[in-house]
């Protein structure tokens, strides 16, 4: 898998993130995000009971169970979101180490590194003696490093957004691992009515433009990647007011130019972030682009991958960037 697959589960990771990830939100150019399901509505999920005491059993994305019989005072994170969500939580000061993408907060960028987008450093990690690793699933996290951690009987927490609303139920699950409940339940609550607000404000805005979001574009090839029909990214353009071009695949990122001129998108919303950072200037040159409306009205408008795609506390932030580069008339509702 890509680098740009493995780092956004959103991670896109989801990704992870997106969401890719999912996550994790960096990579190479003209990559696509790993798949990350869409939840078509943004309901509350129930907040966790303030967690007292330990032990305590939380149950993983993938479905694991796993026993914590103790608060975890030294935690391995090996994806970008999840380092986020523990600084969140005022846990980042049990973080001993964490993978090269964590960046964020400042004070992530001096943690030790014991994981690549493509490679976990399992001696180091056993080295640290860790009461707790958070790894990514859908691939972010390399499966068979899971399974050697938990050979070792290390736990090991499995987390992947699958929507928006994952992200919150994500937090959550790691307040209760973490003993820091309380702070997840304060945060996803501010997180789910900033969200709430700017969507309701877009939605006031008129009928929805298409819009093209651009995840990757390769400049040797042509290939051209947008969201997934089940994505995390579609379901963010979604939530900012727009219809969101997909590639009318759930799982496939790329798309074919003569379905990207045929859907003719109304706007193209380039998602930049360090490792890949087209120019609205660059992308007008390209060939065979200059028949969609967005390229002749020269409506290429750059964001903050990072921010929209990584599925952590700043997934707000995202929406905003998003919402205002796609309705830049519209007054958005100040941040709680």
């Amino acid at each position: 898998m890509p680098a740009r697959s493995r780092r956004l589960g959103v991670t896109l990771t989801l990704f992870v993130a997106l969401f890719v990830s999912l996550a994790a939100c960096t990579g190479a150019a003209g990559t696509a995000s790993p798949p990350i399901a869409p939840s078509p509505s943004l309901a509350p999920t129930a907040s966790p009971t303030p967690v007292a005491a330990f032990p305590v059993t939380v149950t993983d994305d993938e479905g694991t169970a796993v026993e914590l019989p103790v608060e975890p005072q030294k935690i391995v994170s090996l994806t970008p979101a999840t380092t986020e969500i523990l600084f969140e939580l005022g846990a980042g000061d049990r973080i001993v180490a964490s993978d090269d993408g964590s960046d964020y907060p400042e004070a992530a960028k001096a943690l030790p590194h014991v994981a690549t987008f493509d490679k976990v450093d399992i001696e180091k990690v056993v080295a640290l003696e860790p009461d707790l690793v958070i790894a990514g699933g859908l691939g972010f996290t390399p499966a068979d490093s899971i399974t050697k951690l938990r050979s070792l009987k290390l736990p090991v927490v499995v987390i992947y957004a699958k929507s928006v609303d994952g992200v919150s139920a994500d937090i959550e699950l790691l307040g209760t691992a973490t003993g820091t409940a309380d702070a997840a339940a304060t945060l996803t609550t501010k997180m789910r009515t900033d969200i709430d607000a700017v969507s309701a404000a877009v939605s006031a805005g008129g009928s929805k433009p298409r819009v093209y979001y651009e995840i990757g574009y390769d400049d040797t090839t042509g290939a051209i990647y947008a969201p997934a029909d089940d994505s995390f990214v579609a379901e963010m353009v979604t939530l900012a007011g727009a219809d969101a071009i997909t590639t009318g695949d759930p799982a496939s990122y790329q798309i074919p130019l003569e379905t990207l001129i045929q859907r003719d998108p109304q706007i193209i919303v380039l998602g930049t972030n360090p490792f890949y950072n087209p120019t609205p200037a660059s992308v007008l040159q390209r060939t065979g682009w200059s028949a969609m409306t967005a390229v002749k009205n020269k409506d290429v408008r750059p964001v903050n991958d990072i921010e929209i795609t990584r599925p952590g506390p700043r997934l707000p932030t995202g929406l905003r960037s998003l919402a205002a580069a796609i309705w830049p008339d519209v007054t958005l509702p100040p941040a709680p």
